[in-house]
Order: structure tokens, then sequence, then C-alpha cells
């Protein structure tokens, strides 16, 4: 699954198009790589997002193609 829709699926960032300008900004990083929006993640990826002074990693644990509200926070750990 691309990295853009991964974090829109799993809910860690609410929209698509914010989640692809923040790759394309060089803000998110995957295994400490800065990540394009269209990277594949696996399982066992450490994603790593900066949002101004804000810096939040997510380890992830698994990869559905559609999630309801309640399975998203299953998809990954936070660290």
């Amino acid at each position: 699954m691309r990295l853009d829709k991964y974090l829109k699926v799993s809910r860690i960032i609410k929209r698509r198009t914010i989640a692809n300008e923040a790759c394309d900004a060089g803000k998110v990083e995957v295994n400490n790589k800065i990540a394009r929006a269209s990277y594949d993640v696996k399982i066992g990826d450490v994603i790593k997002i900066t949002f101004g002074e804000k810096v939040s990693s997510y380890k992830v644990l698994k990869v559905y193609e559609h999630a309801l509200k309640e399975d998203a926070s299953k998809m990954y750990e936070q660290l």
C-alpha cells in the first residue's frame, strides 16, 4: 500500500492530500530515510512524521486496504 494511503486509512493523518503534501515536503521518514508518497509500506516499517516542533513515530503492525474507525488504531503502534 502507498505511504500516503496508509497514513489516511490508519487515520494518522486525516486527509490523503495532506499526507501526500507532507511526503513531498520531506516531513515523513520511513526507517530513517525520507520517503515519497509512493513508498510501499510493509509490516515492521517505522514511520516518523515531523510537523513543526512535533515529531511522532509509529511502527506498522498491519496493512489494511480499508479500516473501520475502531480497527485503524490496530494498524500501528505509537513509539
